[in-house]
This record gives C-alpha cells, sequence and structure tokens, in this order.
C-alpha cells in the first residue's frame, strides 16, 4: 500500500502548501474548504485558490474535467495560494497528471490506487501506471485504497446508495490531512450536523469516514506524528474567512447602510460574478431589492433606472457581459447618474476560460463605449479588500454622479482569505448630491464647483421635475441640445469631472523601497503574487526594489509621475498583453516601461516574477 517506509521525525513548519485535486464530482471544493476552514479556526494565516473547469459535470476521469483546490496554510503572513505543492491529495490519474508539476521533490503525494485502473490511466493518457513505473520516485507516495476503504467504514450505514458511499470518498482524504497537520475534526463535524440536520444517515456517513481516514493516518509509519503550524500573528479583531465576490456584495451593503440609501442589484448570471447576486439576495432585511434580468442589457438598464428613481445602484458580469452593457454605461455617463458597475475579470475573448482568471478587460473597462465617455475604473488587489473597494466604488459614484467600473477577477472573487470584520461606524463618510427643495432658477445640471458633480434630483419631487435621456445636453438647462460648441464643452467637462476625481482619492505608495534599480507596477488581483516575490528578493538582498500596486486607474493617483521618477527602471507585470503597460506609456511618455506577461487562466508564481526582476537589475 506505500511505496516506501521510512520513519519521520515530527517537523515544525511556518507554511504549507496543500492541493486537493479530483473530477469534478469528487467534492475538492468542499475538501478544501474544509481544511481552510479548520484551519482559520486554528488562527493561519490563509490564502486559497479553487480551480474547476467550465463543464457543470465533464467526462469522468478527462483531464480537463479535473477540479482542484489549493489553500495556503502559515504562521507567518501568506499572501498567495503558494507555488509550489507540500502536500498534493490527487483523487485519480487526471489529477496526477495534470499537477505533478507543481510538487516539490521530496515532498508528498496521497493517490487513491483504487482509481489507478487501466481505463482511468486510458483516459488520462498513462501509457504505463505511474505508481508502478518508477517515474514518482522523487517523491514521498502514499498509496491508499481509499475507495475500498471507504465502502468498508460504510457497511453498516443504511440509507446509502453505491453512489452516495463513493463520493463519501473525499472525506477520507481530509481527515488523512487533518492528521498530517494536526488540525481538529470538530469543525467539519459541526458542519455535518448543519448542512445534514434533515438526513441523519448522511451526518453518519461522513464522519464515520472522516475518522476512518483520521485514524489511518495515524497508523502509517510514513507520516510524521503530525506537523505543526502555529497560529499566525495578525492585529487583534474578530476574523472570518471571506471569499472575494462575498467581500464585494458586503461592501456594497455597508455602503447602502453608511449612505442610507436602498441597494439595488440589477443582474444577469455569468461565471464568475453570479456569487455576488447570490449572496445579496440572502440579505433583503437590509433594504436590498435583487432583479435576475432577462438578459445583461436589461440588468444594467434596470439599474439605471434605479439609480434615477435615487437608490444606489449596482450591476455586476463578467467580460463578455461588459461588452453588452456597453451603450448603456455610455448612458449613465450622459446622464451622470451614480452606477457600479462590477466586472469581476475572466479568460478571454467571447466565451474564453469561464472559469480561469486574466486581466484584460482594462482596455474595456478604460474605452469601450461609443464617443467620449470616461467613467471612473477602479480594482480590487485581495479576497478581502474586495469588500474595501466595493464600498469605494459606490463611494465615489455618489460623491461624483458618475459609473464607476470596478474590477475584480476570478482569480480573487472564488479566492478567500481572513477579512477581519469591520463596523459600519468603522467606514469613511459617503455624500451624495440628492436635493429635495426647489431653489430659484435650479437646473437639473447645476454642478458643485469643485467636482463639477451634477445635483440629484430624484423623480417625484414636487418641482424638479425634469428630462434625463442619451442625447447632448445644454450644459445649463439639461435641454436636448445639438449645439455644436455645447456638445464640445460639455465632452470636456465630463472628462474633467472624471480627472478631479484625484482629489479624492489616496496617493499612491511603495513597498520596499522608496527610490532605487527596479520598481515592480502591478493593479488589480496579481498584489499577492507581486508583493510576494518582491518581498522574497527582497530578502536575497536585492535591497532597491520597490513594489507599487495601482487600485486606482481612472484617474490615477496625483503622485504617480512622482513615483516613476524615483527608479532607474519599470517593469510592469499583468496577466494580460501588457494593457496597463500602454496606458502608463500614454500618460507618462518619458519613461521607459519593461513588461512581464502571462495569459494562461493562471496567476503568477514567484520563480518566473524573480527571474524576471533579476533580469532588469
Amino acid at each position: 500500500m506505500i511505496t516506501t517506509k521510512t520513519i519521520l521525525q515530527p517537523e515544525i513548519l511556518e507554511a504549507v502548501v496543500v492541493r486537493f485535486v479530483g473530477d469534478s464530482g469528487d467534492g475538492m471544493q468542499l475538501t478544501g474548504t474544509q481544511f481552510t476552514d479548520t484551519s482559520a479556526m486554528f488562527g493561519n494565516d490563509i490564502a486559497t485558490f479553487p480551480n474547476y473547469p467550465s463543464e457543470i459535470r465533464a467526462p469522468q476521469g478527462s483531464l480537463y474535467g479535473v477540479s482542484g483546490f489549493q489553500v495556503h496554510i502559515g504562521s507567518v503572513e501568506v499572501s498567495t495560494p503558494g507555488d509550489n505543492v507540500d502536500l498534493l491529495v490527487a483523487m485519480n490519474p487526471a489529477g496526477l497528471k495534470t499537477n505533478l508539476y507543481a510538487v516539490k521533490p521530496g515532498h508528498t503525494i496521497i493517490v487513491d490506487t483504487d482509481s489507478f485502473t487501466k481505463k482511468n490511466l486510458d483516459k488520462a493518457l498513462y501509457e504505463t501506471n505511474p505508481l508502478e513505473d518508477g517515474s514518482l520516485e522523487n517523491y514521498r507516495v502514499i498509496q491508499v485504497d481509499m475507495t475500498s476503504m471507504t465502502k468498508e467504514a460504510l457497511k453498516d450505514v443504511e440509507g446509502l446508495d453505491n453512489k452516495s458511499i463513493t463520493r463519501s470518498k473525499n472525506m477520507f482524504s481530509l481527515g488523512m490531512v487533518y492528521w498530517m497537520y494536526n488540525r481538529s475534526l470538530e469543525h467539519s463535524i459541526d458542519f455535518f450536523n448543519k448542512k445534514f440536520k434533515t438526513k441523519p444517515h448522511l451526518i453518519e456517513a461522513n464522519t464515520k469516514v472522516l475518522n476512518a481516514g483520521y485514524y489511518f493516518a495515524e497508523t502509517l509509519e510514513l507520516i510524521p506524528n503530525a506537523y505543526t503550524i502555529s497560529p499566525a500573528k495578525m492585529v487583534p479583531g474578530t476574523y472570518r474567512i471571506i471569499m472575494g465576490n462575498a467581500a464585494t456584495a458586503w461592501g456594497l451593503l455597508a455602503a447602502a447602510e453608511k449612505s442610507g440609501l436602498e441597494l439595488f442589484l440589477g443582474s444577469y448570471p455569468i461565471t464568475p460574478a453570479t456569487d455576488i447576486l447570490h449572496e445579496l439576495v440572502k440579505h433583503k432585511h437590509f433594504g436590498v431589492k435583487a432583479f435576475q434580468a432577462e438578459d445583461e442589457i436589461a440588468g444594467v438598464t434596470s439599474a439605471i433606472g434605479a439609480s434615477f428613481a435615487g437608490d444606489l445602484a449596482v450591476t455586476t458580469t463578467s467580460g463578455p457581459g461588459l461588452a453588452l452593457k456597453g451603450e448603456a454605461i455610455g448612458l449613465a455617463m450622459m446622464v451622470e447618474l451614480p452606477l457600479v458597475i462590477i466586472n469581476v475579470q475572466r479568460g478571454g475573448p467571447s466565451t474564453g476560460l469561464p472559469t480561469k482568471t486574466e486581466q484584460s478587460d482594462l482596455l474595456q473597462a478604460m474605452y469601450g463605449r461609443n464617443g467620449e465617455s470616461p467613467v471612473i475604473v477602479i480594482a480590487a488587489s485581495t479576497p478581502a479588500n474586495c469588500f474595501n473597494f466595493a464600498y469605494e466604488a459606490a463611494r465615489l459614484a455618489l460623491e461624483h454622479m458618475t459609473p464607476v467600473i470596478l474590477l475584480t477577477d476570478g482569480y480573487i472573487a472564488n479566492g478567500s482569505a481572513p477579512w477581519k470584520i469591520r463596523s459600519v461606524a468603522e467606514m469613511p463618510a459617503i455624500k451624495n448630491h440628492k436635493i429635495t427643495e426647489v431653489k430659484e432658477n435650479w437646473h437639473p445640471y447645476d454642478r458643485d464647483e469643485k467636482t463639477l458633480a451634477r445635483n440629484w434630483a430624484v423623480p417625484g419631487t414636487p418641482g424638479l421635475e425634469h428630462r434625463i435621456g442619451g442625447l447632448e445636453k445644454d450644459r445649463v438647462t439639461g435641454n436636448i441640445s445639438y449645439e455644436p460648441l455645447n456638445h464640445e464643452e460639455m465632452t470636456f467637462i465630463r472628462a474633467e469631472k472624471i480627472r478631479l476625481v484625484e482629489n479624492n482619492i489616496p496617493e499612491l505608495k511603495t513597498e520596499f523601497a522608496d527610490s532605487g534599480d527596479l520598481l515592480v507596477i502591478g493593479w488589480g488581483g496579481t498584489y499577492g503574487s507581486l508583493h510576494s516575490a518582491v518581498k522574497q528578493i527582497n530578502d536575497e538582498g536585492y535591497k532597491k526594489i520597490g513594489f507599487a500596486h495601482f487600485n486606482y486607474i481612472n484617474p490615477m493617483p496625483k503622485n504617480t509621475e512622482e513615483i516613476l521618477s524615483k527608479f532607474k527602471k519599470i517593469i510592469v507585470c499583468e496577466l494580460n498583453s501588457g494593457q496597463f503597460a500602454g496606458i502608463l506609456k500614454i500618460n507618462f511618455s518619458k519613461f521607459e516601461f519593461s513588461q512581464h506577461n502571462k495569459i494562461q487562466g493562471l496567476p503568477f508564481s514567484n520563480d518566473e516574477l524573480i527571474q524576471q526582476f533579476k533580469l532588469l537589475v
């Protein structure tokens, strides 16, 4: 059952990376989530990376049907889900083949030997069985008859069919991993009791298999007496593990509460943004109005109508949906109504890679509308700060009376991390431009002198009746105007309004070095990877490498040029072919920008980034 027999001593670790892989029906996402939540309860810092196929049920045993969940836990700062894997749990040959590259030589692989049949080996394009041909001799391989042992553990449980018994094997692997890393079973057993409270036979089955895996691992001489990973040192407070999409939804709820407005979401389901809709639907008690529209255009136009009526209005989507919303976003910009558009980016173009991450919608967010139609563009950078930037998107939309596009991506939307719970009282104030009383010589396009934001007259207010629409507006009365000079002036006013937002956002800051040989630039969801890589290269002795990460893209922080001027070389790293680098070149043409780009549906790894940085210093 075990390839080698080596008795190891217990080992204290700072961090460990575990990856669970198998068919999309093997429950790898649940297994990974349970290990994550249990480790969070223990006090570890955490980052996760779910990776699953686009198909609802890809062909069983196929290479492209592999579903995976990676979790990085530590007693030190954890900013990425990790590069190299310390433990791979592979439930079938396809999972092993597609993930073996990530395992460090000498580290551990747990496999379900029952799944290594000739049929499954053929599906995974193996010519020989890797468990027998010596190709895994550089790894510590633990071969477990997992399916058979699961069936044995459940032979006396009534009410289970063969399919339910086989599906329980993921809990056997979880039990083994719990023992290896000194985790308690208590959290998962509580989870079973809540999830299956009306199905006691499933509570019994999952609990039995979890225990069976745990005690089986305890009997194996090949596994040490459990690794020890101490709790992380974190800022005192109450924490919870939160996924990026859930954090985004909560940030919108907080903004609605702080601004005193009702929250309206008009949305059409699309991967990987749909969970924001799912989360907000749960909170009708906070006054949320969620509308699942018949298509993307109906989603955004319903939100524009809600904004006209005085709500905090939001629409959510991914790249293909943002393309469809383009004309309506131009309408919201033209009528100057607050609107939050959340784009959870995925691989493209067209349907592309629906479940994989990418940063290729930046230019679409910046310019994907007809005519001169600037809007505010910001980007979240971690699962936890999706909360902050959803809140910020709402604040900027309301205070500047304009659409705001918030960019997240599949990596941070589906990833999770510890989040320090905040009260609404702690959040920044949110002002708005609503008027309720008629002033002498009132016009709908009267503007705030500092921001150029127009006032917000809610329909139904006596004396504030007015017309809006997509045709050009007279700069004073708001009536339709075809006057050439008026159109030019309104175009400049709308552009200047967006530029003035730079006075209402924080300045850009650098990490690790304020000046020096190389400035590493990123934006959005690449923060964790870039921060980790720059930290590592600084720890290696390269002390003149700084890191600047952009969350505000249109407009950029007003000290951007000053920051750029303090470094000899600049490299822009992004998960596309160089879109932000192109924007920087347009705005700061006197600087030279090197690029490192990746378009594989995967995040950056530390090794590839450090290799690029060392070429420039």
